[in-house]
């Protein structure tokens, strides 16, 4: 049964290397490569959601296995998505530096 009271956010929303027909959500300029779910976490949490991971298959790329994070329903999910994209683009600059 379909649960209303939380969006699920797929990793291959935000990967550069996918296409928009395979799965990506954003523009490639918004996007990183190779995303993975521990990025997407750290993101979520910085935005101050309470992420419950999950490695699945996406359905339109049923032989790589990606994930998801489900958190609450606070805002629309295209408004969520753009936000965590900026958020993983500066963590991933952050690590980047330490680096």
């Amino acid at each position: 049964m379909k649960d209303y009271d939380h969006l699920i956010i797929w990793l291959d929303y935000f990967d550069s290397n996918i296409s928009r027909a395979k799965g990506r959500r954003i523009p490639t300029n918004k996007a990183v490569k190779s995303p993975t779910l521990e990025e997407l976490k750290k993101a979520v949490e910085r935005l101050g959601y309470t992420p419950e991971i999950v490695k699945a298959h996406h359905p339109k790329r049923s032989q790589i296995v990606s994930g998801y994070i489900s958190i609450d329903r606070k805002y629309k999910k295209t408004k969520v998505i753009y936000e965590l994209a900026e958020t993983l683009k500066t963590i991933r600059g952050e690590i980047r530096q330490q680096n």
